[in-house]
């Protein structure tokens, strides 16, 4: 209502024609009614167009899998995209304010997100519903205390929405109760330090942005990345051009390529997907079942349908004769001991040395590769899981997994794997009478 205020009556002085737009989101029943009759009330008194439009939010984010939040935000910015168009208007103002600003730095913290999200929003940004439509914030400067007293002094009547007061959200939870501990305890003025620090972010990121546009505009294996000069105030300065490669590039321009670029191929963007594709160019990452992206050397994605897996054959069979003995198995040497030992108690972790349950692995051995529906149960799990999932979630490269060795019990268990945790089943508990000690060392891996 202030901004409204605002704007009418700067409208003569600049020419500016305006239309009201309110969204009923239907949340909070009379109440929100009423909010909207105090829009047509006063967009009336002002002589002033007004357009009003309503949804069922809650319906919409129960069939959308969306927050009431998220939901809310994509109806009303699509109904503000789509009364704009038909009224030719290419400019929406919206009231966002300093306190918000502030409030998304630390929803967008908690939640993680990079330093484009820590940047928060912008004084003039695209519409989400439409990128031909310009969204400006005049008052995103502006905190809450300095708008208040303004509505008082002016006359400016507006409505509270109770739902703000409500701790069941995070965001109100953020408003209410950590900043002003913040606040309180540490840093009086948080705000003003805050909105400096998105700033300040927001510039940096958006350097990146454009370092990674224009990498990914080139052509080759090479990028031109052009920064003007500054100091001189000489205007014919010939901005100089750096040519590098995708591993020459600064971190966070690597980061942002690949983020653009998964972006571009419509995949979910995640911080551990970027870091996997970066740190391992060459190596398919799977994205989903069945659908795998790979980096080349020279930073460029590319989607691929993962090649059925490979698996090593072979395999040895040993008999546990004795008190000790050694064996050997596809460029891994291993060596066994078999002692008294009872309870669960073990000594200190040793490197390549496991200790389980003698009676629980029996006689004989077996020692082989991964196969297809091997599955294991990891110390510490409740229940077998695949091999292939462990493999996934441990990060083992698809090319070196195939390779890996697992060790099977008498009773066709296995009961370790290569480079993982060992079994739960075949782990020393209090009944345990004899240990059995497996010691390791790889020569090579196999082709």
């Amino acid at each position: 209502m202030v901004l409204l205020h605002a704007l009418h009556r700067l409208a003569k002085q600049h020419g500016w024609q305006l239309t009201v737009a309110h969204f009923n989101h239907r949340l909070r029943g009379r109440a929100s009614d009423a909010d909207e009759n105090l829009v047509r009330r006063t967009a009336a008194a002002m002589k002033l167009a007004v357009v009003a439009g309503r949804a069922d939010v809650k319906a919409f984010a129960r069939k959308s899998k969306l927050s009431i939040e998220m939901a809310a935000r994509k109806l009303r910015h699509e109904f503000l995209a789509r009364e704009a168009r038909k009224r030719k208007i290419r400019i929406v103002a919206l009231a966002h304010h300093a306190d918000d600003q502030v409030e998304l730095f630390f929803l967008r913290l908690l939640r993680g997100t990079g330093g484009e999200g820590l940047a928060g929003m912008k004084w003039r940004s695209p519409s989400s519903a439409d990128p031909r439509l310009t969204l400006v914030r005049p008052l995103l400067d502006v905190t809450k205390d300095e708008l208040r007293p303004f509505a008082r002094e002016h006359d400016i009547r507006f409505r509270e929405d109770a739902t703000n007061f409500s701790t069941d959200h995070l965001r109100n939870r953020i408003r209410h109760e950590l900043l002003p501990l913040l606040r309180k305890k540490y840093q009086p003025g948080l705000s003003q330090a805050v909105l400096r620090l998105m700033e300040i972010v927001g510039a940096e990121s958006e350097l990146v942005s454009e370092a990674a546009k224009i990498f990914c505009s080139s052509r080759g294996n090479e990028a031109q990345i052009k920064a003007g000069k500054r100091g001189s105030g000489n205007k014919s300065e010939t901005p100089y051009v750096v040519y590098c490669s995708f591993d020459d590039l600064p971190l966070a321009v690597q980061r942002k390529v690949l983020q653009r670029q998964l972006i571009h191929l419509g995949l979910v963007v995640d911080f551990e997907l970027v870091e996997r594709l970066r740190e391992t160019p060459g190596r398919p990452v799977s994205v989903s079942a069945g659908l795998s992206v790979v980096r080349d050397a020279a930073g460029r994605l590319k989607l691929q349908t993962p090649s059925p897996e490979k698996f090593q054959a072979g395999q040895l069979t040993v008999v546990l004769s004795g008190r000790a003995g050694e064996m050997a198995f596809d460029g891994l040497c291993l060596n066994w001991q078999s002692k008294s030992g009872r309870g669960a108690f073990r000594p200190t972790r040793r490197k390549n040395c496991e200790i389980f349950d003698a009676d629980k692995v029996g006689d004989r051995i077996t020692l082989r590769h991964w196969r297809p529906g091997d599955r294991f149960q990891p110390i510490g799990m409740q229940s077998p899981v695949k091999l292939q999932d462990l493999f996934t979630n441990a990060k083992i490269p698809r090319a070196r997994r195939q390779a890996l060795a697992v060790a099977v019990a008498d009773t066709g268990e296995i009961f370790w794997v290569e480079g993982l945790r060992i079994s739960e089943e075949f782990k020393l508990s209090p009944t345990t009478r004899r240990q059995f000690v497996w010691r390791w060392h790889r020569l090579t891996f196999p082709e």
